[in-house]
């Protein structure tokens, strides 16, 4: 079998266009899971459900996307990377569709569950794609860029499709992404390279011998890759016991109106595109541990201030989520970057299909702790968020302790052809 991806680097015009592409199909699984958050005062009207059910739908989406990351990490190595990315993309264009046309509480469950099971397997097969393609001297900046996906679709997706919930309803949304992501497909299958240099060497004497199973094995014995995955793990639970709730807190709580709620992501994701890259370039040029360290210590302020904001005047109101926007979510570029690295080369895209289980496993997980920890009081407004906030700053110091343990690997990148 081959040990790991063939060597011949890519141009760096060659490069900005692979890395673009894979932002834009991070973007829209990104904004399928982000737009339930600002939907959610919609959605509990519309479906006549409360704050844990809302917190179940935003779960049952992670869930499920744990359960097909750690099905594709049995698999994911045993495939050509652009046909699987490609192929999951396209059902999770189908998948998104379902959602806008689902007809009540229940059957919107079960489509955010199939949105999940495929949408969550895109994450991790990107970042693979750009461990594949990236030398470890620029995966810091790569990440930023793949990540600045997220602060596109704050900017752009979430105001939008806010608009469009405001206007058509809460179903056209999801129509919208479907009809995006038809859009990215297209464009994925002419700008994406073919790699096959991850695929083992198969010979006569070698079939039927290695079991599905292996390369998990394989994985889950090295005590670096177990190492990375409980980085993950903590870093997302710090983060989303708190974001799902963002918005009905802050209608409720701090007194902001459901038509300002665009402004507090058009805010915090224009801030968040020049960040995120920025905050990767940092990651290359000072160190990736080091620079995890400082962006998450001083993520503890805007944990802390975001779960017992008060009623305030827009303009600090504002203030206070874009700085929650640049710190929280930017704690995963440097951590992304050091996660991609700690894998073994061979095992990559196993290990990444993992991690991305963990990930989703960790922040549904958190989901539905933070619904649990919640409540609405007699006056309609939600009580018990402070506690969540403290438990997601006990999570960021555990993490920030935990990333000097993981050992990275500076190996080359893959061939594009």
């Amino acid at each position: 079998m081959s040990s790991a991806p063939s060597v011949e680097p890519i141009t760096p015009s060659r490069e900005r266009i692979l890395l673009l592409t894979l932002a834009g199909i991070q973007f829209a699984h990104i904004l399928d899971f982000m737009i339930m958050m600002p939907l959610g005062p919609i959605l509990m009207q519309a479906l006549g459900v409360g704050t844990r059910e809302f917190g179940l739908l935003v779960s049952a989406y992670t869930f499920s996307s744990t359960f097909t990351g750690v099905l594709a990490a049995v698999f994911v190595d045993r495939f050509e990377r652009k046909r699987l990315l490609l192929t999951m993309f396209a059902l999770f264009a189908l998948a998104t569709l379902a959602c806008g046309l689902a007809a009540d509480y229940s059957t919107l469950l079960l489509a955010r569950c199939t949105a999940g099971a495929f949408g969550g397997v895109l994450g991790s097969m990107v970042q693979t794609m750009v461990g594949d393609l990236i030398p470890f001297e620029r995966r810091g900046r790569a990440s930023g860029t793949v990540m600045s996906a997220f602060s596109v679709s704050t900017v752009a997706g979430v105001p939008l499709s806010l608009y469009f919930a405001n206007h058509f309803g809460w179903r056209f949304p999801f129509f919208f992404i479907a009809v995006l992501v038809l859009g990215l497909l297209l464009l994925g299958i002419r700008m994406l390279p073919t790699l096959r240099g991850h695929l083992p060497t198969v010979t006569i004497s070698d079939v039927g011998r290695r079991h599905p199973l292996a390369a998990m094995h394989d994985v889950v014995r090295d005590g670096n890759h177990l190492r990375a995955l409980m980085l993950t793990a903590l870093i997302m639970f710090s983060g989303f016991t708190v974001i799902p709730y963002i918005t009905i807190y802050l209608t409720a709580n701090a007194g902001i109106a459901q038509a300002d709620i665009p402004l507090i992501y058009l805010a915090g994701g224009c801030a968040t595109l020049f960040t995120s890259r920025l905050i990767g370039r940092l990651a290359d040029a000072y160190g990736k541990v080091r620079i995890y360290r400082l962006v998450a210590l001083i993520s503890l302020a805007p944990l802390f201030i975001q779960t017992h904001l008060m009623p305030v005047p827009l303009w600090l109101l504002l203030v206070c989520t874009t700085i929650f926007f640049i710190f929280v979510p930017g704690r995963m570029v440097p951590a992304m970057a050091i996660v991609t690295s700690a894998a073994q080369p061979n095992l990559r895209g196993t290990f990444l299909s993992m991690n991305g289980a963990v990930q989703s496993m960790a922040s549904g997980v958190a989901s539905f702790l933070g619904g649990a920890m919640i409540s609405v009081n007699a006056a309609g407004n939600i009580v018990g968020y402070d506690r969540v906030g403290y438990l997601a700053m006990v999570a960021t110091l555990a993490a920030m302790a935990f990333v000097g343990t993981i050992r990275m690997h500076t190996g080359k990148p893959a061939s594009a052809p």
